[in-house]
């Protein structure tokens, strides 16, 4: 359990830069995201024969339909950062690293025949904008920021900007400036 309060401590850094009760009261009550990641994060750690897994499950279920948010099973890294609230469908099976922020509209999905059948797994400080879809077996690199609209359906190094459709990689520059409130051990946070 004491797992979960970390990642939930990671998630509500990468809001306002703190981790205080004020900060969590704040965040808990008027950011959609933090909310969400909240009982997802909780849900998570749950096994199916708690019975409080079931509640958590319909709080989500709930909070799912409410903010348009599908991903009930994937696998997600500390600090993960909503921007705002409206249809986000992640895959089940989806790895996501630390640090990752995602923008309304995003799909990150799975192929199911043919070279790329398989799901993503996003790396650690990835900034996803608005409308971008990400499938097939495909690894998405560190420090990646990847263009709103963008279709990715290929890997992605470390340190590049993806933008279009079909995707072009582009600048070694990656994430820099994108990704705020990064949450680092060496930093003092965890």
């Amino acid at each position: 359990m004491i797992r979960v309060f970390e990642l939930i401590k990671s998630d509500l850094y990468r809001y306002y830069g703190k981790t205080d009760k004020r900060t969590f009261l704040k965040s808990f009550f008027l950011v959609e995201g933090f909310r969400f990641m909240f009982f997802y994060r909780i849900k998570s750690t749950l096994s199916k024969k708690n019975p409080l897994y079931w509640l958590f499950y319909i709080i989500v279920r709930h909070y799912s339909y409410k903010y348009g948010f599908q991903f009930f099973s994937a696998k997600i890294g500390k600090g993960f950062y909503i921007g705002h609230f409206g249809n986000i469908i992640i895959n089940g099976g989806t790895h996501i690293g630390d640090n990752v922020n995602i923008s309304p509209g995003v799909v990150i999905g799975q192929v199911s025949r043919g070279r790329l059948k398989g799901v993503p797994k996003i790396g650690n400080n990835v900034w996803i904008g608005s409308n971008v879809v990400i499938v097939g077996n495909i690894k998405v690199g560190n420090n990646v920021l990847i263009a709103p609209g963008t279709y990715v359906t290929t890997d992605v190094p470390d340190f590049s900007l993806v933008r279009g459709n079909p995707c072009e990689i582009s600048s070694s520059r990656g994430v820099e400036g994108y990704v705020c409130n990064a949450w680092l051990v060496e930093d003092g946070n965890e």
